[in-house]
């Protein structure tokens, strides 16, 4: 049996690469609160998200499966001289169910280990 390595995609078969993930709970609502950085965006580069179709959602894959999740909000951050120079992406989205929280958690768990990223708590 060979095992999926754990990716991340906006657009179908373009993988992005994540460069910080932070974990929180909402103040009103106690709701989990996941926000992802993403220092550059292969879907931008030379175009690719228009010649690949869009998945509406930002979809989480590894050996278990896929994990299908709308962000509440996407944010673009520009710089630059011009201030038209892509300085990172923040993706945020919440997690009610305990099962899907968990889930998650093991997604990030074999993600952060193929790409060599650590928790710091």
């Amino acid at each position: 049996m060979t095992s999926t390595p754990p990716s991340i995609q906006f657009f179908a078969g373009i993988f992005e690469e994540l460069s910080n993930v932070s974990l929180r709970r909402g103040k009103v609502s106690d709701k989990r609160i996941v926000a992802m950085t993403f220092n550059k965006l292969q879907a931008l580069d030379g175009f690719n998200s228009f010649t690949k179709p869009s998945l509406n959602s930002l979809l989480l894959t590894d050996e278990e499966g896929e994990i299908s999740v709308i962000p509440s909000s996407t944010r673009f951050i520009f710089g630059g001289d011009e201030g038209d120079e892509l300085q990172r992406v923040e993706c945020q989205f919440e997690i009610e169910q305990d099962n899907h929280w968990e889930r998650f958690m093991r997604f990030m768990q074999r993600y952060s280990e193929a790409n060599d990223m650590e928790y710091q708590g």
